[in-house]
């Protein structure tokens, strides 16, 4: 049984995916940069400035750290701004209030910050989490395990008393990485047979699977 479970939130809990690509895109149109949306897709999970370093790599555009602050300051606004088009994902809801009382919540999420706090107000889903460790928090991206061991430590919980919900094979390599159980959520842009091989303890198509998400949890 796992006594805290910790969830990312683009992909996962809510369907960000449109509004993460379009904010991206139009952070990258000051800099004349382009890329397909698929590639901003593949790297949703990693954060904003890890993301826009691979792509302006990859475009074989110059920058520095500076450009890189000013561009994760503008997708930040945009993505704010595009908020209102983000929906909660379904059975994110029903499970979060299944299991809120019954076990340590977490958020870990990627995304900044300022993101984050917006969206969970505007989805009014900041009364689950008993913690939230963003992109602001750590230092290392997905998929190094920091963001869930620091999370589990906010938690109180040993690492390996913690399950993580994930869609990206990011986030499911940095959850076994720090030795937790992981339910991987076939929700994002990853097929199932990519996920498989980061080796998550469950493969669910959404969190509307919730017994089979409540067997894995409690045992």
């Amino acid at each position: 049984m796992f006594e805290a479970v910790i969830f990312d939130w683009d992909g996962t809990l809510a369907d960000t995916r449109q509004v993460v690509v379009a904010s991206f895109q139009k952070a990258l149109s000051d800099v004349h940069c382009k890329i397909s949306d698929e590639f901003i897709e593949r790297l949703i999970g990693i954060g904003s400035a890890e993301t826009l370093r691979e792509i302006l790599r990859s475009s074989k555009t110059s920058f520095d750290e500076t450009l890189i602050k000013r561009l994760v300051e503008k997708k930040v606004q945009n993505e704010i701004e595009m908020s209102n088009k983000v929906k909660l994902l379904a059975g994110s809801l029903e499970l979060l209030e299944t299991l809120r009382g019954k076990v340590k919540l977490g958020l870990a999420s990627m995304n900044d910050r300022a993101v984050i706090n917006h969206l969970l107000k505007r989805t009014n889903t900041q009364r689950f989490f008993d913690t939230v460790v963003t992109a602001d928090d750590i230092i290392k991206s997905k998929p190094n395990p920091e963001i869930f061991l620091k999370c589990a430590l906010k938690l109180g919980s040993k690492p390996d008393k913690c399950v993580v919900v994930e869609d990206s094979i990011f986030g499911v390599e940095a959850a076994k990485t720090a030795k937790m159980g992981c339910i991987a959520v076939l929700t994002g842009v990853y097929s199932q047979k990519e996920l498989k091989k980061a080796n998550p303890d469950l493969i669910i198509e959404s969190l509307k699977k919730k017994s089979e998400i409540l067997n894995l949890i409690f045992g």
